[in-house]
C-alpha cells in the first residue's frame, strides 16, 4: 500500500504548491480546515455504513475515499506519512 501512498501523498502536496483549476483536491483546500476535518469525518462515517451493510466492493471504494481525504487533511496540517510512520514505530518499538 506504501507504493500507493506515497505517490498520492506527494500529488496532493504539489496541487496544493501549485494549484490546478477546476482540480477536486485543490478545491477541498480552498474550503479550509474546518471543512477538510468534516469531510474525513463523513468519510469515516460512510466507511462504518459500509463496513456494516455494504459487499466488499463498496467497503475498498469508501475506505479509499477516507485515505485519500485523510492525507488532504495532513497535507493541510503540516503532517506527513513519515510523521505518522514515526510515530507508529515508535509506539511499537520498532
Amino acid at each position: 500500500m506504501a507504493d500507493m501512498l506515497y505517490p498520492l501523498e506527494a500529488f496532493i502536496q504539489e496541487r496544493k504548491a501549485n494549484p490546478k483549476e477546476g482540480s477536486y483536491t485543490n478545491s477541498l483546500f480552498g474550503t479550509g480546515i474546518n471543512k477538510i476535518a468534516q469531510k474525513v469525518g463523513e468519510e469515516a462515517t460512510e466507511v462504518i455504513v459500509a463496513a456494516l451493510g455494504q459487499g466488499r466492493d463498496e467497503q475498498i471504494g469508501e475506505l479509499s475515499d477516507l485515505f485519500y481525504h485523510t492525507l488532504v487533511l495532513m497535507t493541510q496540517l503540516g503532517i506527513s506519512l513519515d510523521d505518522v510512520s514515526e510515530e507508529l514505530r515508535k509506539r511499537h518499538g520498532k
